[in-house]
């Protein structure tokens, strides 16, 4: 027997504003929705893949207020309020960003499926250096963190490629973070 009196509220939605990409988004969903569902069922931002839904795989990977995350692992009613940036949101005034660029050029993708999550990680990895924020690689974490190939590939090393694009996908992102 239900033991939610008919005209209460449903105990599984919430009403939450979400700030995706620029733009502002009420939203009434499952308390139990991720963020990765939210945004590809709800907002029709299809970017974001789901891949193993377990978060081992980085092709959810968006930034949530500037960090980046596994959507699959982000409980959308947690983030109430919240700003979201979507691959889909990485672009200015319709042109792509240096980092979107430098993957075209150095063929850092190949089916494609992870590239959306390598980019927002990308994009996050560019702001840590930006910042001078270290990470497991640095050599010396109170100097400056040097954009070399080590560097890279620990602060991407939560994005995985089937295809196995990942020489594309350093030189790309070592592109980008010397321009």
């Amino acid at each position: 027997m239900n033991s939610v009196p008919a005209d209460g509220p449903d105990p599984v939605r919430a009403e939450i504003t979400l700030t995706v990409n620029g733009s502002e988004h009420r939203l009434g969903i499952d308390t139990r929705a991720s963020l990765l569902d939210t945004l590809r069922e709800d907002l029709g931002l299809t970017g974001a893949k789901k891949g193993c839904d377990h978060g081992q795989c980085g092709a959810c990977t968006v930034l949530l207020d500037g960090r980046r995350v596994n959507a699959c692992l982000a409980l959308a009613v947690a983030h109430d309020g919240a700003d979201v940036v979507t691959v889909e949101g990485l672009a200015r005034d319709g042109r792509p960003t240096r980092l979107q660029e430098a993957f075209l050029a150095h063929d850092a993708l190949q089916c494609g499926y992870c590239t959306p999550g390598q980019l927002c990680s990308a994009t996050a990895v560019l702001d840590e250096l930006g910042r001078g924020l270290p990470s497991a690689a640095t050599p010396d974490p109170a100097a400056e963190p040097v954009p070399d190939d080590a560097e890279i590939r620990e602060r991407m090393s939560g994005n995985l490629c089937r295809c196995g694009a990942y020489a594309g996908i350093v030189a790309a992102v070592r592109e980008a973070a010397r321009a």
